[in-house]
């Protein structure tokens, strides 16, 4: 396993006039659009619940104002009432736990830019590092192995761990708020028979969520390891740059979900307007719809893993009943739950299930997941740019 260092929270956020799926994932990066308002001007979210069960706001939000007339934290009571009402992904977040997941949705992170694997002796590599990061200006290479994390060996640690540290997460956060930019962290590191210890700070950091690669047919490998705002802009960019005639590789494996607003967008790269899902809000139905001048002729394979979750699964939901995309990899995640945040006394903020999302073919995708067309358990890359090359004509 390996990811940058940060991590990601099990729950919802929305902002402005963002519409969220979030993800739920070890080391994945967590919209512009889908503006629908509640009776108080709230924007909602959303995450994974089991269906049917959902918290009480009004309950939440009295709770937390008894607990704060009392003195008592707003927040731990609204965890109480949340945790007591069944809702099993129903989340809140402190004022400051709150403005770090914002962060992260707007594709951002505070860290060293650097990204870490397991080896099979236990022993943790540096996978790769950020271009222009604090690790890259103070030397530090792919393939360097990483010894400690101010002074804390990390030999046989989970990654998630190794993640915690680096981002200097502060104990007792139950979101893993990490510490500042500007900050410091001291890396024990080794390089053939080099060791050496760099003292490096911590800066805000861009997620580059979006990744573009020309294959050597000629096609065009877009990876989005997230849904962070301005991805799906950086998705139609690419596919209106892919050369005439040449297919598209839409890589969505571990991408845990983000911003539905950047999933639709992403989705009308391939499309020329039309359904992209359906979401249920408290009985009310809404629908999400492609915006028009998408690319509907350019071949297309979506590859997807047990790691597409949320806002990918939607995506590749509306490619694939709509004929767009071909998907390649193994069945997905299988989450659609969807959420609304409520500010409470303190200023915490409680997200709690309202309803779910179907594609457009009307499939409920909580606990279900997406079957792919191959299913594919073993070079699924190297498949899906075989299924890609023939659909463009072997070219």
């Amino acid at each position: 396993m390996s990811g940058p260092e940060f991590g990601v929270r099990p729950r919802g956020l929305c902002r402005g006039a963002a519409l969220t799926l979030v993800f739920a994932g070890a080391l994945a990066t967590v919209s512009a659009t889908g503006s629908w308002s509640d009776e108080d001007g709230r924007q909602p979210s959303s995450a994974i619940r089991p269906a049917g069960v959902s918290a009480d706001r009004d309950a939440v939000s009295r709770a937390a104002a008894a607990a704060v007339a009392d003195g008592k934290s707003g927040k731990k009571a609204a965890q109480e009432e949340v945790s007591r009402s069944g809702d099993r992904w129903g989340a809140v977040y402190d004022p400051a736990e709150y403005r770090e997941f914002a962060q992260s949705l707007d594709g951002e992170y505070t860290g060293v830019g650097l990204w870490a694997k397991r080896l099979a002796d236990g022993g943790v590599q540096v996978a790769r590092v950020q271009p222009g990061s604090p690790a890259a200006k103070a030397g530090v290479r792919k393939g360097d192995t990483l010894r400690t994390i101010d002074g804390h060996p990390v030999d046989r640690r989970p990654v998630t761990e190794v993640v915690s540290l680096l981002r200097g997460e502060r104990a007792g956060s139950p979101s893993g708020t990490s510490s500042p930019a500007g900050t410091s962290v001291s890396l024990g590191l080794r390089r053939g028979t080099h060791t050496w210890t760099e003292k490096l700070r911590r800066a805000t950091l861009d997620t580059e969520a979006v990744t573009v690669e020309k294959l050597s047919d000629g096609s065009l490998l877009i990876k989005v390891a997230s849904f962070t705002r301005g991805s799906g802009e950086r998705v139609r960019e690419a596919v209106r740059g892919a050369p005439a005639g040449k297919g598209v590789l839409l890589d969505l494996r571990g991408n845990a979900g983000g911003l539905v607003g950047e999933a639709v967008t992403a989705a009308s790269a391939f499309l020329d307007g039309g359904l992209v899902a359906t979401y249920d809000d408290r009985g009310r139905q809404r629908a999400l719809h492609a915006q028009p001048g998408g690319d509907t002729e350019r071949p297309v394979v979506a590859l997807v893993d047990g790691g597409t979750m949320s806002a990918a699964e939607l995506a590749v939901g509306a490619l694939q009943d709509r004929g767009r995309a071909l998907t390649v990899g193994s069945r997905t995640f299988g989450k659609g739950s969807v959420q609304k945040p409520s500010r409470l006394a303190d200023g915490s903020v409680a997200e709690l299930t309202v309803g779910h999302y179907r594609t457009p073919a009307g499939h409920n995708l909580d606990g279900r997941g997406i079957t792919p067309d191959l299913a594919v358990t073993e070079r699924a890359r190297e498949r899906a740019q075989t299924v890609l090359s023939g659909l463009q004509g072997g070219s």
